[in-house]
Parts: structure tokens; sequence; C-alpha cells
């Protein structure tokens, strides 16, 4: 189990409405992520804390920190997971929360007002690494095309985030897979069309786990896989 890691201090602001629109899809690879399990329970994160896409999936403890007028007494913490960016902005001077070196949290509104108030708009915060809780396996949707093909790697519990992936076709060795953006990991000039599929996926705490076939040779791209088990 991935350690829980200390307190640092941050911001937090949000974005999109309570029932999550506008937080759908973005910078990690996700799609609808209610479908993906990941509902509203999730945050973009600023350049900082973004870490090139590698912090995708990832699992935060959030807390409001000391403000009286804005953080809603008795609240505790809320537990999100990173599935997008909060793009710097380099055409104002102030205010720009997501530039580096700052560490902020883009959280969902229903995030947001569960520990401050609305009307607050950014409230100091202190964050800490904490394992992911999903339900059932690690999941595999298969992008690209013969010619390029990228997987999404999702639903990933305890370090959350991948940092490593290698694929195997049922007539190809392992190869590594290269990360192409998000939580999106691609090869080019291999057709893996009508092979089974095989993953070694590597979290960020250097834990490996392999999946044997995961992937049964018709698969189609746009399809999901779920192996049964997960780190």
């Amino acid at each position: 189990m991935l350690a829980t890691g200390q307190w640092y201090p941050a911001h937090a602001t949000f974005y999109g409405d309570l029932q999550g629109r506008g937080t759908m899809g973005g910078a990690c690879g996700y799609g609808n992520l209610f479908q993906q399990g990941y509902g509203l329970a999730t945050t973009a994160l600023s350049t900082a804390l973004y870490n090139n896409g590698f912090s995708c999936g990832a699992c935060f403890e959030i807390i409001c920190d000391n403000d009286p007028q804005w953080c809603i007494k008795g609240a505790g913490a809320i537990r999100v997971t990173a599935t997008n960016l909060c793009p710097p902005n380099y055409s104002k001077p102030s205010g720009n929360w997501c530039n580096p070196p700052l560490r902020h949290f883009d959280l969902t509104q229903k995030m947001f007002t569960t520990i401050a108030y609305y009307r607050a708009g950014i409230i100091p915060v202190l964050y800490r690494r904490v394992p992911c809780f999903k339900s059932g396996g690690v999941k595999f949707e298969i992008r690209g095309n013969p010619y390029f093909f990228s997987i999404l790697v999702y639903n990933v519990a305890n370090a959350g985030n991948v940092y490593h992936v290698s694929i195997r076709g049922s007539s190809t060795g392992w190869i590594q897979m290269f990360h192409n953006w998000g939580q999106i990991w691609s090869v080019d000039k291999v057709n893996f069309v009508g092979q089974a599929l095989s993953f070694q996926v590597t979290t960020s705490d250097s834990k490996m786990l392999e999946f044997d076939n995961v992937i049964p040779s018709y698969w189609r791209f746009g399809q999901t896989f779920q192996a049964n088990r997960n780190f």
C-alpha cells in the first residue's frame, strides 16, 4: 500500500458546474469520468503538480486551511483523483494560480463546495498523496490505428499514476511503450491487429504488475478491457 504522504500548502479553486459539466475529458486522456469510475471526486493540477502528465491518476487528500471566513467548519478532508491539467496563463501579471512554480488544485465545484463556500473563489489548502481506492481491475482502453497503437491505462488503485508500460502481442516480444501524453501510452510501426495483448504496468511507487492476455485477439479500436486484478 502506498504510504500516505506529508501535508503541503497549496491553493484551490473550482471549475465546471455542480453536475461536472466542463470537467470531462482533458489533458490526462480520460473521457467520461462518470463512466470511467471517477465521477465528481476529481481535480485538475497546476503545471508544478501535473508533472507532464505522469501525475494523472494519483490521489490526493485536501483540507481547507485555517480560513475562518471561507472554510466550512468541520468539513474535514476530501479525496480526489487527478484527471486534468490547470493550464498556466502568462497573459496577465497576477492571479495566475496555475503557473509554475505554484502548487494548485482546480477542483470540481462539488468537491470545492464540500470544504469551502462557493463565494470564496480561491482558498488556502493543505494536501497530501494518499492511496487510490478503485473498484475492480485495471482498465485498458484501445486508441490509435494499426500504425500507431495507443492505450489509456486507468482505474489504477494504490499509487494510481503509471510511470512505465510495456506491451507484448501474441506474435511479438515485450516492447516498451512511450509516454505520449496524460496517461496515454503509445507504440508506432508495430501492427498489433489480430494479436492478443499483454501489458506490464509500473506505477509511481515502482510496483509492477503483468497482465497476460488481458486483451483478446478479436479486439477493436475504441474498446475497453478490464483486468481481473489491481495494484
